[in-house]
């Protein structure tokens, strides 16, 4: 493959969707995925109807059911057709055999290792230097991965989600400034998220470092619960990160009627709520999303809170 490396994951994908029947499927299967908008706290989302990501969002990631499951991202593990571009010495660029964006990549690193972004938000950021016709995103192990045990990023096509345009809508509080980086605080969005603008990756990554600090860990877990995303837009990195406090809302866990089948994650935070099943995308309200959104994320107080630490603490 030639060209810059953009050039080099769309003759992937291309490959892949020639010579790999999953992926032609699935990919195929995207012009069909129905969706609508709704407005969401003031801001316009979409519900999508995508029956193949029933095996992401009805995905076990328990202790046993890990274990019991050849890890897919593995390279042992792949299937045989399944080809790859090395990005530096750890990660391997792959193609996301279950898209939501129209360009869906997968990339692990080659070890077997648990899903952490500690340490690893500066290769996050040249990710998407990298591949500047992608975002790329983080789900934390239990915010949204279904492979906790080992880890990767993902990356989608720009100009796909809602947060591009309703970020630059909302209004933005300055929390902490480091050289050409800023931390922001966004307090009434779609939910409580936090933004990173830089021009200079080394400043972006001592803010990241600094609020990561700041947030705590669940009993018995080794990371706080957390979504993110980086991309470049007119030379600077733009990072939301989305703190969490659970990975399911209630209506997950309802049965009957009440069952409703989404299960958030970083594309969710980010305004593209995922359905796999029919009768939810059918019914599904904006309040049921602002519901979910409400259970799933820092309450305000945490959020108020872990802004006051920020501010106070010398850098």
């Amino acid at each position: 493959m030639n060209g810059n490396i953009t050039q080099q994951v769309r003759e992937l994908i291309s490959y892949h969707c020639r010579n790999w029947e999953l992926a032609r499927t699935n990919y195929a299967a995207l012009d069909r995925v129905q969706s609508r908008k709704l407005m969401v706290n003031g801001y316009e989302v979409e519900l999508q109807f995508n029956p193949e990501r029933i095996r992401s969002s009805a995905a076990k990631i328990d202790k046993a059911s890990l274990a019991a499951r050849p890890c897919f991202l593995c390279e042992a593990n792949r299937p045989g057709n399944q080809q790859w571009i090395d990005f530096g010495d750890e990660y391997q660029i792959i193609v996301n055999p279950y898209p939501i964006f129209p360009e869906h990549l997968t990339i692990p690193v080659r070890a077997h290792q648990d899903q952490c972004i500690r340490g690893r938000y500066t290769d996050m950021l040249a990710l998407a230097e990298a591949l500047d016709e992608f975002i790329v995103f983080y789900n934390g192990p239990k915010c949204g991965a279904s492979a906790p045990d080992h880890m990767h990023f993902q990356a989608g096509s720009k100009g796909f989600l809602p947060l591009e345009v309703n970020w630059s809508l909302a209004f933005r509080e300055e929390v902490k400034v480091k050289g050409q980086a800023v931390l922001y605080a966004l307090r009434d969005f779609l939910q409580p998220v936090f933004m990173i603008i830089s021009g200079k990756m080394e400043d972006a990554v001592f803010l990241f470092d600094h609020l990561y600090g700041l947030m705590d860990c669940k009993p018995g877990e080794y990371e706080p619960m957390m979504n993110v995303l980086s991309w470049k837009e007119d030379g600077k990195w733009i990072t939301c990160i989305y703190p969490r406090k659970n990975l399911h809302p209630s209506c997950y866990y309802a049965e009957g009627d009440a069952n409703i089948l989404i299960s958030p994650a970083t594309v969710e935070m980010a305004g593209i709520f995922v359905t796999p099943l029919e009768k939810d995308f059918r019914k599904v309200t904006a309040d049921d999303l602002q519901q979910i959104l409400r259970e799933t994320c820092l309450p305000e107080e945490e959020m108020d809170l872990l802004i006051s630490k920020s501010k106070l603490y010398s850098l």
